[in-house]
């Protein structure tokens, strides 16, 4: 008894000390010489897939970035499978690469090819200057799939991923997602499914956050309806009034009823109003037609809703709905909702990558990790898989102005964020199952 009770000690012993390392060894010191060796080519690579443009209707630039990518992930003994999307969904498709072995735990990596910046976008080229890149999509997210190859290159150089199962996910679609979602997110969720852990690679807060839960994105869009007569009519019990105070009416009481749960929130993108409405949903834009003698017999808006979990999105719903319900006089609403991207919730084992990266920190001098507050960031693709794997996000570049066209790129952070992710991976690799 004796013996099986010191046995089980060790045992112990051995898993917190795999969980909770904080010092470097021998071998993690030589990851962090080849990662500095491959430092400059990582910027260089980083320049090469920003310079190309891969907005996301872009679908040629898409597959062109990710035609450079799957190279880099042939170089370093990957397999690589580019998968098509049909037609009819206007996107690119997406590129998977796939490492098979026998240790440690299963690995999903996540980035996305595509960008924001369309092709009529005037910001398109990387531009040093000194140690700050501007680069559209530099820091959302081309500089974290570069932190990711070239962490797992450092990795592959030293041959220490021979025995290692992981999958690198790299959608051409996470700025506006392919729909429907059983489809665009299917091979996503099949590999998070056949994983341990999934780790993405959003754009960095810094040294000492990581996501360990995202709030989830929804749209939402309210059309009104009222009698089209002479403007002279309005109120009277036989006209009512109008479209636009019916519009008006939803919107205060959304603002009034509907706010107040800690990290929901919802945003009327456009509103629209008149005697005619036309919106193209794949654009963006719209053309109305209205006079102002004229009572407006239509009015659109389309939203967004920000929730934290299933149960916060539907509450917000079902008040939408009743809110909807109470025209205004000889008016009409309907409300329709359209889901993206669901929450990543905080879980046990999310805090628990949370405190190995946060070792791994620790033992590089980069200072504790903390968990960041969701209500800070936006959907990503990493929600589609939290249900299945422990889940850790925003392990990518440092920088500024995602999504403008001052977005930038620290390069000066770049070759001590690709040594934690390159000793984080090395770390959960090597964690026996």
């Amino acid at each position: 008894m004796l013996f099986k009770n010191l046995l089980f000690f060790l045992v112990v012993i051995t898993q917190l000390n795999c969980y909770g390392q904080t010092e470097l060894s021998r071998l993690e010191k030589k990851i962090l010489k080849q990662v500095s060796l491959n430092q400059e080519n990582a910027i260089i690579f980083l320049e090469k897939v920003v310079n190309i443009n891969s907005g996301t209707l872009n679908k040629k630039g898409v597959r062109m970035v990710g035609d450079v990518f799957r190279s880099a992930f042939d170089d370093i003994n990957f397999s690589t499978q580019w998968m098509e999307m049909p037609e009819e969904m206007n996107r690119a498709g997406h590129l998977f690469a796939y490492k098979k072995g026998s240790k440690g735990k299963k690995l999903l990596l996540i980035g996305h090819l595509d960008t924001v910046f369309e092709e009529n976008s005037p910001f398109q080229t990387f531009e040093r200057r000194d140690s700050i890149a501007y680069a559209p999509g530099g820091n959302d997210m081309k500089g974290g799939n570069v932190v990711m190859l070239y962490a797992l290159k450092a990795l592959d150089d030293l041959n220490l991923l021979n025995k290692s199962t992981i999958t690198v996910a790299l959608t051409g679609d996470e700025e506006s997602t392919g729909k429907p979602l059983s489809i665009s997110r299917k091979d996503l969720i099949e590999a998070a499914k056949n994983s341990d852990i999934a780790l993405g690679f959003e754009n960095s807060t810094g040294y000492n956050n990581a996501t360990i839960a995202r709030r989830g994105s929804s749209g939402w869009s309210v059309t009104t309806t009222g009698v089209r007569a002479h403007s002279s009519g309005i109120f009277r019990d036989s006209i009512g009034a109008g479209a636009i105070f019916e519009m008006g009416r939803i919107l205060h009481k959304f603002y009034e009823e509907v706010r107040g749960e800690e990290l929901l929130t919802f945003n009327p993108g456009n509103l629209m109003g008149g005697t005619f409405v036309n919106y193209d949903e794949n654009k963006a834009e719209g053309v109305i037609f209205g006079k102002t003698n004229v009572i407006p017999q239509i009015a659109k808006v389309n939203g967004g809703l920000r929730f934290i979990s299933e149960e916060q999105k539907e509450r917000a719903r079902n008040k939408m709905r009743l809110i909807v319900q109470e025209s205004l006089p000889y008016t009409t609403a309907t409300i329709s909702f359209t889901d993206s991207y669901p929450a990543m919730q905080p879980s046990e084992g999310n805090s628990k990558l949370l405190k190995l990266l946060s070792d791994v920190s620790l033992s590089l001098k980069q200072g504790e990790v903390f968990p960041y507050d969701p209500g800070k960031r936006g959907a990503a693709d990493v929600s589609f898989v939290a249900d299945y794997v422990d889940a850790l996000d925003g392990l990518g570049t440092m920088g500024s102005g995602a999504h403008t066209p001052n977005e930038t790129v620290n390069l000066k952070t770049m070759e001590a964020l690709i040594s934690r992710t390159a000793i984080f991976i090395h770390r959960l690799v090597n964690i026996k199952n």
